[in-house]
């Protein structure tokens, strides 16, 4: 890979500019017009008219992440933009550039949400019309926001299902209204506009840098912050970040050519783009140092850190510097390094936290998903529960279904990452067959939702719904003090992150013993319903 820093010490283009041909009949060709070189997007980046909207964003330091990671680890807010993202600098710039007659011919634009926002402000801002294309996927809280900040300046249309697909048919609209087209990323007034937060990142930190993290959909962020940082401090290195359902720019580089993808993964829908701009490749093929590729359950665990350091919760997208600097920080080791990972958007749905949650503890590695197949007979549910020990359970699913063998879904907190390797191998010792299913997509998005059903080996089940203190050992102590004739039948129970703990358990008890059920669990002290008569448990367990 060529480097940056020979470009800028040659003060040379990023790339050559082909000699005029001529065609057969003598008639000279177009000549195809020279890139932009490292010192003429310096010169666009600090002209740019961003701060006629855009606010300079902190750059914090996040303490507790750092500290983990034995690395100074800082946070450039671009959350904290008056549109919740980045996106703003270079839609205004842009638009900012633009003739008064174009402006009153009006904008057009593609985006999955965030460039969209800075559209819609720019648009009012500037006293001209926008029409504004976005993918049906698109969260409805950056919809809604387009709304907000464009008012009467704005027309929505939903095409398609990533920005590739809404970005043919904005082109198809611009041709046939004659409008501007503002690019999201593939555009040198767009590029500039982005490369303001690199000027302010080392504006706020004139100490050692060892490396910025950058999130890619398109390249438009990624491109202006590595032609502003090696043209300045060459030294620093620029890391790309995408998502693993979502790498085209990593592909694109490797291939030395475009490479468009045939689907992508919506989850961070900031960076969802199938095919990624000429000028941000031929940029960032070469100022860009590496790629870190992540995954969802990486970048939601980032998420969580992120909340923990700052209190604000990022989108996918948002987070993928900071689950980058942490992979990044894992695979090279060492202390004392000073990584900036660029907080890039902050348009979360509320709705998608219920997952994040759910999928940041395997993203850290502090849950063990498994399997775990014990005898169907009289205390070796006990045993099972012994071996468990003192780790807390975030996850116990069972359902009664062979009369010799009972298959159990259980979640443990883990400490540190590779530790399910060693429950597994605890609970084969004690004669449990066990599957970690830590690192499995099925059993992470569906099976632990799944497990459970009729029985007819439930005969005489009743069932119990309780609540108790969520402390650890809990649940363990409950199991421990049923008496040996009482069988579990039915499980379920899932750590929600609050004080109280909520368990469904099916038991099938002796008729003699009948009557002793009641004061039994009213003496352990939890509040408890009984839910054997409950229409659902009819229809859907029984």
């Amino acid at each position: 890979m060529s480097t940056a820093r020979d470009a800028a010490s040659q003060g040379k283009a990023l790339a050559p500019a082909k000699k005029a041909t001529r065609t057969p009949s003598r008639v000279a060709a177009p000549r195809k017009a020279k890139p932009l070189g490292i010192q003429d997007y310096l010169q666009k980046i600090l002209t740019s008219r961003v701060y006629d909207v855009a606010i300079e964003t902190p750059l914090d330091e996040a303490k507790a992440l750092s500290r983990r990671l034995g690395h100074t680890v800082y946070l450039k807010r671009e959350d904290k933009q008056p549109v919740f993202s980045f996106k703003l600098r270079g839609a205004y710039n842009k638009m900012a550039q633009l003739s008064k007659a174009q402006l009153a011919k009006g904008v057009i634009c593609a985006s999955a949400g965030n460039h969209a926002q800075g559209v819609a402000m720019g648009a009012r801002r500037l006293g001209c019309q926008a029409t504004i294309v976005m993918p049906t996927t698109t969260p409805q809280v950056k919809i809604d926001a387009v709304r907000h900040f464009g008012g009467s300046n704005v027309q929505i249309e939903l095409v398609g299902e990533s920005y590739s697909d809404a970005a043919l048919h904005a082109k198809a609209l611009e041709q046939k209204k004659g409008m501007t087209f503002v690019h999201p990323f593939d555009d040198p007034d767009v590029i500039a506009g982005q490369g303001t937060v690199a000027m302010e990142i080392l504006r706020q930190h004139a100490g050692p840098i060892d490396a910025v993290f950058v999130a890619i959909g398109g390249g438009g962020l990624i491109s202006g912050v590595a032609a502003y940082i090696k043209a300045v401090r060459p030294e620093i290195k620029v890391i790309g970040v995408q998502m693993s359902d979502s790498d085209a720019m990593a592909k694109s580089v490797k291939a030395g050519k475009r490479v468009t993808l045939a689907d992508v993964g919506l989850f961070s829908d900031g960076t969802a783009v199938k095919l990624v701009g000429e000028e941000t490749m031929r940029l960032t093929r070469e100022l860009v140092d590496e790629f870190v590729i992540v995954n969802t359950d990486a970048v939601c665990a980032a998420i969580k850190d992120i909340y923990q350091d700052t209190r604000s919760i990022v989108e996918p997208a948002g987070a993928l510097g900071v689950a980058a600097v942490k992979q990044y920080a894992q695979r090279h080791g060492g202390q004392g390094k000073t990584y900036v990972a660029i907080n890039c958007g902050a348009n979360m749905n509320f709705d998608r936290l219920r997952f994040v949650a759910e999928r940041a503890e395997v993203g850290e590695e502090r849950e063990a998903l498994m399997a775990v197949t014990i005898p169907e007979e009289r205390g070796s549910f006990k045993r099972f529960c012994e071996t468990i020990g003192p780790r807390s359970v975030t996850e116990f699913n069972y359902r009664i279904s062979h009369e010799g063998q009972a298959h159990v879904f259980v979640g443990l907190s883990t400490s540190q990452k590779g530790e399910s390797k060693k429950i597994t191998k605890l609970f084969e010792t004690q004669g449990f067959d066990t599957v970690d299913l830590t690192h499995d997509e099925l059993a992470k998005t569906h099976i632990r939702h799944m497990v459970g059903g009729r029985s007819s080996l439930a005969e005489g089940e009743r069932l119990y719904s309780f609540i108790f203190p969520e402390r650890p050992g809990a649940l363990m102590t409950f199991l421990s003090t049923l008496p040996p004739g009482w069988n579990i039948s039915l499980f379920h129970y899932r750590n929600q992150g609050a004080d109280y703990g909520r368990i469904l358990v099916g038991l099938q008890v002796p008729k003699a013993e009948v009557k002793s059920i009641k004061p039994f669990l009213s003496g352990q002290g939890y509040a408890y319903v009984d839910e054997t008569n409950n229409p659902v448990y009819r229809l859907f367990l029984r």
